[in-house]
């Protein structure tokens, strides 16, 4: 059996791929797959088929095959015996892992260096110790706020100390299970110390130089800091360091009004502070549609979180223990004081310490990795995965095109990475799900469009809760009514986007959600009724009726 690989041309959607895999299979063709966004298919042969008799399936089946190309065997890729590893990977979060456990499947050596504490950002200081203090924050604001008659609920002080305890916890044993556990499960070998290119082919660690036939790059990404006059001065906190504080602060300025900023600062007020936002821009969120920034910036407000927008920093100051953020904002000035200042500001690819230039490898502007759309850097021998790469920062992101690198640096299969189609949650309460084009994005795409807006007010499940702030918003095109983008704001938004995530992945149209059934009183229902919006006024229309 051999590999191979056919690019094609015609294939616009799902049912596209079926026929492709029909037309393949009736030659005998195996392990087949199709993908009609990459324009292209992957299968297997016997040594007794011809690439005429491929090429004449795919032409029967009214589709152009532009080239044929064999892939080279997984087996004649891996081990060479000449270097110490088949992969050497730099760093331990999703993206290393993810990478290392397929590579050892392949029949590869690996290796893996960390400078610090395994399993990388997510475990460690970003999703899990974020967002099982989200869910507490959730608690104790639903115990001194809620929305029922004849409930009598109340929240006392909060003891930070114990809720971060639980937090490392769970921290600790989700780091042991996921990643250290794993390292001797799989017989990577794990290497401590600070990795340093010697050349193209060579990393020097602990003052030991280590080759390999393909590295990886996966050292992610730290908090960005801003230059605003005498922040130098000031203790300030990080996403990191916020986490560890053992006691509420009475006042809390956020410098970042993105995902991080937005999640940290209702977090801290869901717990009794005091919360300032401020950003530069005019508009919150000003990357989504603005419908949800609207949205959003109404539950903020509505919920007592103070928003400083389109603000000028001049200086910031710390008199004993109030920071004191001095702006100007529409030509005046003004000081936003607090007892803690937490700088949201972005991240930064974690670059600096690599010697690059040794290796050959390309940067941005930012110092973030440069790859190719097989994840490859500007060295053949090296790839690069995960935030460094400053694409989509998402766990599940990293972990994927770690898959891909071992798919390509060691099964030598030529993947492309496909990151078409990314959901992303921001898990503020209303929460935030977005995945394909916004508005905006698809017009400038070429794509003439119809929206759909869905207030929540018009969703069941939200008027059962009597929590109605937020909507749904649809994106799709108008010749043909594929769905397009789709973007919500409400509680459990990011449970409802994967469903939206398949409809616009596979090709769904605004008619194919109209005629699927969706459960009463959930809040997917809101992708059913953002349909029906389309050419209907839903709340003229009885409960479950369509």
């Amino acid at each position: 059996m051999k590999n191979y690989r056919v690019k094609i041309n015609g294939m616009t959607c799902t049912g596209c791929e079926q026929h492709i895999d029909a037309a393949l299979t009736s030659i005998g063709a195996t392990n087949i797959e199709t993908s009609f966004r990459r324009g292209e298919s992957a299968f297997e042969l016997t040594d007794d088929i011809k690439a005429e008799q491929v090429e004449l399936a795919i032409t029967k089946a009214k589709y152009q095959p532009e080239y044929l190309k064999e892939i080279p065997s997984p087996k004649n890729v891996v081990l060479d015996q000449k270097d110490d590893y088949d992969l050497l990977i730099i760093g331990s979060g999703g993206a290393a892992f993810s990478a290392a456990i397929k590579s050892v499947e392949y029949g590869a050596k690996v290796g893996m260096i960390e400078r610090e504490i395994i399993g990388g950002t997510c475990v460690n200081s970003g999703c899990v110790p974020s967002k099982t203090l989200l869910r507490a924050g959730e608690i104790n604001h639903f115990a001194k706020v809620n929305p029922f008659t004849g409930l009598q609920t109340s929240a006392g002080e909060v003891d930070l100390a114990s809720l971060v305890n639980q937090k490392d916890e769970l921290a600790s044993e989700l780091r042991n299970q996921k990643y250290i556990d794993l390292i001797d499960e799989y017989g990577i070998d794990l290497i401590k110390g600070e990795a340093k290119f010697v050349d193209e082919s060579t990393v020097g660690v602990n003052g030991e130089k280590l080759s390999a036939k393909r590295f990886l790059i996966a050292t992610g990404t730290s908090p960005s800091i801003p230059t605003i006059s005498g922040l130098k001065k000031v203790n300030y906190l990080t996403s990191t360091t916020l986490l560890e504080l053992k006691k509420v602060p009475k006042r809390l300025t956020v410098i970042g009004s993105g995902y991080i900023g937005l999640e940290l600062g209702q977090l801290f007020h869901n717990l009794g502070s005091e919360v300032t936002l401020i950003q530069r821009s005019d508009h919150l969120l000003k990357e989504y549609d603005p419908e949800v920034s609207e949205a959003v910036e109404k539950a903020l407000t509505e919920q007592g979180i103070n928003l400083v927008k389109g603000a000028t920093y001049e200086r910031v100051e710390q008199v004993e223990e109030v920071k004191k953020v001095y702006v100007t904002v529409n030509g005046k000035k003004r000081v936003v004081e607090s007892e803690q200042l937490l700088i949201a500001a972005g991240r930064k690819p974690n670059t600096d310490s690599l010697n690059l230039n040794e290796a050959g490898v390309k940067v941005g502007k930012r110092n973030e990795i440069l790859i190719n759309d097989y994840a490859r850097t500007s060295n053949e021998k090296i790839y690069a995965a995960g935030d460094v790469t400053l694409g989509p920062q998402f766990v599940y992101v990293a972990a994927y095109e770690g898959g891909i690198v071992a798919d390509n640096a060691i099964g030598g299969l030529n993947k492309k990475l496909d990151l078409s189609v990314v959901p992303a949650v921001t898990f503020i309460n209303p929460s935030i799900a977005t995945v394909g084009l916004t508005e905006e994005e698809a017009k400038e795409q070429g794509y003439e469009v119809k929206t759909s807006v869905l207030s929540l007010d018009a969703v069941p499940r939200a008027l059962v809760n009597r929590e109605t702030t937020g909507l749904f918003k649809m994106v799709a095109d108008v010749k043909t009514l594929k769905v397009l983008g789709v973007h919500v704001v409400s509680e459990n938004a990011g449970d409802v986007i994967y469903v939206a995530t398949l409809a616009v992945k596979f090709g769904l149209t605004v008619e194919d959600l109209k005629d699927s059934l969706a459960p009463y009183l959930t809040m997917a229902e809101g992708l059913r009724l953002t349909a029906l919006t389309f050419d209907k006024d839903v709340s003229k229309l009885s409960c479950c009726a369509g």
